[in-house]
């Protein structure tokens, strides 16, 4: 059943307790997010929920604050500290989501003096310091499932007790990519659980697929605050001119921050060397690097040490970065939903942001699948200086047969835009 969300003023009038209306004040979450209002309930209901909502629209605490009120309500007095049980097990896609979402579980958390423990468990460290947190099991356990999996093959955790499971960014979860592990996480879960997805995007073929995960869920889909808080702009030019374009926009506009995305690991570090020839600083981020110095790049980029960062799509799921002005698309996502979860990265919470992204001859078809997957419309743009040519090249047609020709590639294609209207394209900092 899909369910509107309802005009809530406060926490309070959703049945929070105190000590976490407390510290969701302290946080200035003072009112909250549609889908926080009309999830929340739900969940201390101990409903099933499939909730679908734009990135920065509230959805962890929109299942961690009841999830912990629960948790807290039902604290066994007399468990058996010697055996690893997890009471409520969330599973998130990256190791940079699950230190998030543990960091939001105790953040939320701070005033129930100690009564919960929550851990994070993801791989790239060392397991040993993780398997020495679970004894004694854990309350909250936020869990990459590879890492999740390690756990259960070492007998450090049992899932068997396991009364709310949670599927972060669940289109993910439930993609080719995490199929395997995730049956055999579900193999080692009780039938009977509190089930929750939520994921800012939920296409067709994986709607299919929570059928057999949730039981008379609440459902609740909201799509349309991203419109308003994130300006949608496509740059067409000849592929060539990508990087010396992208090196254009950076030094023209003076972005505070800029997070551009690459699809593959070796161009985020070829474009981090040419932007460094044209005496632009950026750091890359990929899983080829040590977690450690994931790590450090992250944090560096969200502290705002670090002005550039290029990335593949590891940091398009969750990576929560307060007030980041741009998300520049340098080449596009194999995914049509990956589109909307890069973009999401800026205008967070309410905030402004713009979403650019360079469109080279070879984009046009893909692009044009992405935004017919997005129900999106967006007009090709050009920078003046940077005009890709009007026909496509004979060796991009050959590549693209039997496609028909991409659209988008007339008159209004052809506009030319001002290489320097700061104000059009987002504000100086």
């Amino acid at each position: 059943m899909t369910q509107a969300s309802p005009s809530v003023a406060s926490f309070a009038q959703l049945g929070i307790i105190a000590p976490l209306y407390n510290r969701l004040t302290e946080l200035a979450y003072h009112c909250p997010t549609p889908v926080q209002a009309a999830t929340i309930p739900a969940v201390l209901a101990g409903r099933d929920v499939l909730a679908g909502a734009n990135t920065g629209s509230g959805k962890t605490a929109a299942f961690a604050v009841p999830l912990l009120q629960q948790l807290l309500g039902a604290k066994e007095t007399s468990q058996d500290k010697s055996a690893a049980f997890v009471r409520c097990l969330v599973l998130v896609p990256t190791r940079e989501l699950a230190q998030q979402v543990a960091d939001s579980f105790l953040s939320y958390a701070a005033h129930l003096n100690g009564q919960l423990k929550i851990v994070a468990a993801f791989g790239g460290v060392s397991v040993n310091a993780q398997m020495q947190s679970l004894r004694g099991g854990a309350d909250v356990l936020v869990a990459t499932p590879g890492r999740l999996l390690d756990l259960l093959a070492s007998n450090a955790i049992k899932l068997n007790r396991v009364t709310q499971l949670v599927l972060d960014e669940a289109d993910r979860m439930l993609s080719l990519g995490f199929t395997e592990e995730l049956a055999q996480v579900l193999q080692a879960l009780p039938a009977n659980k509190q089930t929750l997805l939520f994921s800012a995007t939920f296409p067709d073929e994986v709607r299919e697929l929570t059928a057999s995960l949730l039981t008379d869920p609440l459902e609740y889909h909201l799509q349309s605050e991203q419109e308003s808080t994130i300006v949608q702009r496509v740059i067409t030019v000849n592929r060539p001119l990508k990087t010396a374009l992208l090196a254009h926009l950076i030094k023209t506009h003076q972005w505070s921050q800029v997070l551009i995305f690459a699809s593959a690991k070796n161009t985020c570090n070829h474009l981090a060397q040419k932007l460094s020839k044209r005496g632009i600083s950026a750091e890359v981020f990929h899983g080829d690097k040590a977690q450690g110095a994931r790590t450090r790049v992250l944090d560096g980029f969200k502290n705002g040490e670090i002005s550039v960062l290029i990335a593949t799509d590891i940091a398009a799921r969750g990576i929560d970065i307060d007030k980041l002005p741009v998300v520049i698309n340098f080449e596009l996502p194999r995914s049509p939903a990956d589109y909307l979860h890069r973009i999401g990265r800026s205008g967070r919470a309410g905030e402004a942001g713009l979403a650019l992204t360079l469109l080279s001859h070879e984009d046009y078809h893909h692009f044009g699948v992405i935004e017919k997957k997005n129900k999106l419309k967006l007009e090709r743009e050009q920078i003046a200086g940077f005009e890709a040519d009007p026909d496509m090249p004979a060796a991009v047609q050959e590549q693209a047969k039997p496609q028909p020709k991409p659209a988008g590639t007339g008159k209004k294609h052809r506009k030319v835009l001002p290489p320097a209207n700061v104000e059009f394209w987002g504000k100086k900092s």
